[in-house]
């Protein structure tokens, strides 16, 4: 069964599925390890005509649409009040998905095979078929992940797109308040989460899986010697192929 607070909807374009849709998002229960074929499609119907969504990875919660979806990506940089020359992630199914959108030299390519599927975020150049909206606008790079969840695989090979990946929450270090005597936020629960972010998005999938605020580690591929830019997850994993 589909989780409290649940909609019908029905697609009558593709521009702007906030559009046709009440303000609470749908949830949809999914097994973590064997997503449901049928829940999955819902959820990819939703995503081509635009939603935007909450739900896990193998690192954080994050908030995503369909990158071709320019609508849906504008209302992603919205909720994260973000400007539009800072890049947004985004994941791909596979390391061959990947370079259809971003140049991978042999280099690159012989380190990321080592690491996908994983806990890794990898700037590289870009190609044309990554939206503008997405991309570092100075630089022409950006930010790939392939991650290690079964639901986010299923969900990108359902829809044949990648699928743009930002943070849902901040991890607690940036988000307390530096004042003397003021408590940092306390880490969220998943329905706490659900609770603050419902009436910002159109689909929260829900695996059951509690957040985490462990964070991808960085990789940039983009020059000659590849560089770690941050410490997340399975670094000392990447640190040995660098």
């Amino acid at each position: 069964m589909l989780g409290v607070g649940c909609r019908l909807f029905f697609f009558q374009t593709t521009t702007n599925y906030q559009q046709i849709t009440k303000s609470m998002a749908k949830i949809f229960s999914i097994h973590p390890d064997n997503p449901q074929i049928r829940r999955i499609n819902e959820i990819r119907a939703a995503l081509s005509h635009g939603a935007v969504m909450l739900y896990p990875t193998d690192t954080v919660y994050a908030i995503g649409c369909d990158i071709n979806a320019k609508s849906a990506v504008e209302r992603v940089r919205k909720i994260k009040q973000l400007a539009n020359d800072k890049p947004l992630t985004f994941l791909c199914p596979s390391l061959s998905n990947v370079a259809t959108y971003a140049i991978v030299s042999d280099t690159a390519y012989r380190i990321m095979k080592h690491l996908i599927p994983g806990p890794y975020t990898f700037l590289l150049p870009a190609t044309k078929l990554v939206p503008r909206l997405v991309q570092n606008p100075k630089r022409k790079t950006t930010g790939i992940r392939v991650p290690n969840h079964q639901v986010c695989l299923a969900l990108l090979r359902a829809l044949g797109n990648p699928i743009i990946s930002t943070s849902a929450h901040l991890p607690p270090e940036e988000t307390a308040n530096k004042s003397v005597g003021v408590e940092p936020e306390p880490i969220l629960s998943r329905v706490d989460l659900f609770d603050r972010l419902e009436d910002l998005v159109d689909v929260i999938v829900d695996t059951g899986e509690e957040p985490s605020y462990e964070v991808s580690t960085i990789l940039d591929l983009t020059g000659e010697k590849p560089i770690m830019i941050r410490q997340g997850l399975g670094w000392e994993k990447a640190a040995a192929w660098l």
